[in-house]
């Protein structure tokens, strides 16, 4: 793939230092970005990321019409009406949207759903754990899950120390229980994440795309 020029929002947080650094280690460029030290510029990019805030989405999308860029965003906690903005958005310009870029999270909720399938009377539970600094509780990882299971399951979430992730899957019949758990390591693996979703969408026109479209296409 040649070089990527890329635009940043939410570049001084934690994820936007690892993107950064991964992306440079695959020589592409950041050529925008915008925080909360305000907004730096050099050329137009030719993808949009967004790891920012739930609040900044105006901002984003704001960005995203001016330079006309493929939108990726990985940020957590948005509300209904937020998404369907984002997937409304997604008919204009092509969007990548996902509370977790993980390769390994994806195998979880595929065994997760498959073990549904097959214990249909078995009890499921979801728990995770985040650092302290996690604003939004549950997860939108957990509620990813969720989701894709299709029914109501309780989620238990705590917040300590500086965990970068971890996720549960609780199965339970009335003489055992199954648990499957993905544990991030650190924060590198989604930045791996983004950078395929990166080479996904630097060519499509339009269309609202996840984590799993991007995976699916490599196979």
């Amino acid at each position: 793939m040649n070089k990527i020029k890329y635009g940043l929002i939410g570049a001084s947080g934690k994820m936007g230092k690892e993107i950064i650094s991964l992306m440079n280690e695959n020589e592409n460029e950041l050529v925008f970005k915008y925080d909360i030290d305000g907004e730096s510029f050099s050329e137009k990019p030719e993808v949009l990321i967004d790891f920012s805030l739930p609040a900044v989405l105006g901002k984003t999308i704001e960005y995203a019409l001016k330079f006309k860029s493929p939108l990726i965003i990985g940020t957590t906690g948005f509300n209904e009406v937020q998404l369907k903005q984002i997937r409304e958005f997604s008919e204009k310009i092509p969007v990548v949207q996902s509370y977790n870029f993980s390769v390994g999270m994806q195998m979880l909720i595929q065994s997760a759903v498959l073990l549904k399938e097959k214990l249909t009377d078995w009890d499921i539970e979801i728990s995770e754990i985040h650092h302290r600094f996690k604003k939004d509780k549950p997860s939108g990882t957990a509620i990813m899950i969720k989701n894709a299971l299709g029914r109501e399951v309780n989620i238990s979430s705590l917040r300590l120390g500086n965990v970068a992730g971890e996720h549960s899957v609780s199965f339970g019949g009335l003489g055992e229980t199954l648990t499957i758990t993905h544990s991030a390591l650190s924060r590198r693996t989604f930045a791996e994440g983004v950078l395929r979703a990166v080479k996904f969408i630097v060519d499509k026109e339009k269309g609202f795309y996840t984590i799993k479209d991007v995976l699916d296409k490599e196979q």
